[in-house]
């Protein structure tokens, strides 16, 4: 039996592949009805929810970023500054958190697709500077200039859902509908992104898992994940060791792992094209898996009961 060779997966450069479907991001390309990247964080901050300062220094930042990519991440997404409530950081510290690390990675990958992680054009601005081929704004183009700053740019924006700025305390969240409120606020920033000239092929969008929402608004999301992907863009999804997991079956930070792997296919085979993840291993496998029994890509080999003296 001639067993065909598995679908590649992995992202290619731009000029190796062009379909419809293809997106280029920096020098790679992603076709996303064929493949779901895993985006591996690294986190240079001493107070971020996770990891809690573990990749703070530049060193350890640096090699955190190549070794996900050796476990088998697409790209690498550099954060200088939390989401949630915290100390204040200045626009020029955060941009020397972020840019040593975009950098010095690109130095050894020069190939890899890099994203950063803020809500601050300026430090957008000397990401991309610096080869940044993403900018993940989790305020959803919250600054004014930002969506300037991608325009003129080559690079691709994440537009994320969140109510009011990062960084400081908020109300209780409520929505009426949270999924319904979601869409509309994501559809409104596509326009507006587009009006600024961002071509709608380098937009992203995230629906926000737990930013501004409490764990029902989340799971809420995760159920009708659907209605956010029709909206067309690429849809990104951050489940990775969120509080709605550690709330929906009672487990503390260290020990959500397969609750959010479980979440991470849910939001996959709702449409889901990237996922955010910390455990890059076990999300590769877990996503590699999905892509096959979504007949995306083919088995790596075949060998169960396909031989006569091996069907046992």
């Amino acid at each position: 039996m001639t067993v065909e060779p598995a679908l590649r997966t992995r992202a290619t450069p731009v000029d190796a592949r062009s379909t419809a479907t293809t997106r280029r991001i920096g020098t790679r390309a992603f076709d996303f009805e064929r493949q779901v990247a895993v985006m591996a964080v690294v986190n240079r901050t001493p107070d971020s929810f996770f990891d809690r300062g573990a990749t703070f220094a530049l060193d350890r930042a640096v090699a955190h970023a190549l070794r996900a990519v050796e476990l088998g991440a697409d790209w690498i997404d550099i954060g200088g500054v939390p989401f949630g409530r915290g100390p204040a950081v200045t626009t020029a510290e955060e941009i020397e958190r972020v840019v040593p690390v975009i950098e010095a990675v690109l130095a050894l990958a020069p190939d890899l697709v890099i994203s950063v992680d803020t809500n601050r054009a300026a430090v957008a601005l000397a990401a991309i500077a610096a080869g940044a081929a993403v900018v993940n704004d989790t305020s959803g183009l919250g600054d004014p200039d930002m969506a300037r700053v991608v325009a003129e740019s080559d690079a691709c924006i994440v537009i994320t859902h969140s109510v009011g700025p990062p960084r400081v305390e908020k109300p209780p969240a409520r929505f009426d509908d949270v999924v319904g409120e979601v869409r509309a606020f994501l559809e409104e920033r596509i326009r507006h992104a587009e009006a600024a000239g961002i071509p709608r092929e380098r937009i992203i969008i995230d629906p926000g898992h737990d930013l501004d929402k409490n764990t029902l608004h989340s799971l809420e999301l995760t159920r009708r994940l659907d209605e956010i992907a029709g909206l067309g863009p690429p849809l990104l999804v951050a489940v990775s060791n969120k509080d709605f997991i550690g709330e929906s079956i009672d487990r503390p930070k260290e020990a959500r792992l397969s609750g959010s792997l479980a979440a991470m296919t849910a939001c996959i085979l709702a449409g889901a094209r990237i996922v955010r993840m910390h455990d890059v291993e076990a999300s590769v496998d877990a996503v590699r898996m999905t892509e096959a029994i979504l007949g995306m890509r083919a088995p790596v080999r075949l060998e169960h009961n396909t031989h006569p003296t091996r069907n046992v």
